[in-house]
């Protein structure tokens, strides 16, 4: 995906959040690292007031493959409960990181939450889960740039690149 490609979905899906939430305040919450040019990119175009706070979970490490274990390194700062909650990844792969994400949030009683990805790997779904904003349904190939890594490699790349190894 070229960077005019991305730019271009990126304001679509800002488009469509400030239509679907019109006269509420969103509390984006950005996964690390891989989302943040994402989230910034996106919020740019957000025509409401947002509140912007992170949660840090690993599942790959080093490697090009998840590793299924998901481990957090940095905790949701902000209070959720009754907010109107978007969180925003840049990939969906198993499902399982967000999945563990949303579960633990629901819990804290927000008043709705929803789920903004960049890229959605559907092929390699391993839970039920699916994402309210989708920026590209990909290929089963590991991809870096626009905020992708591999062991923090190439997230500065503006454009998606795939993997061959």
């Amino acid at each position: 995906m070229g960077k005019d490609q991305i730019r271009r979905r990126v304001k679509e899906l800002a488009e469509q959040i400030s239509r679907d939430y019109r006269g509420k305040e969103i509390l984006f919450i950005c996964i690390l690292k891989g989302a943040f040019i994402f989230l910034s990119d996106l919020m740019r175009h957000i025509d409401l007031p947002v509140q912007v706070d992170f949660v840090g979970l690993a599942s790959y490490g080093s490697e090009m493959v998840s590793s299924g274990q998901i481990r957090g390194t940095q905790e949701v700062s902000i209070p959720i409960a009754g907010k109107d909650v978007i969180i925003v990844e840049d990939i969906i792969d198993t499902g399982r990181t967000l999945k563990f994400l949303a579960d633990e949030l629901r819990s804290r009683k927000p008043r709705s939450l929803r789920i903004c990805c960049l890229l959605d790997k559907k092929s390699r779904r391993q839970v039920e889960f699916h994402a309210d904003y989708v920026g590209f349904d990909i290929e089963n190939l590991f991809v870096v740039g626009y905020g992708l890594d591999v062991n923090e490699q190439f997230r500065n790349l503006p454009s998606v690149h795939y993997v061959v190894e």
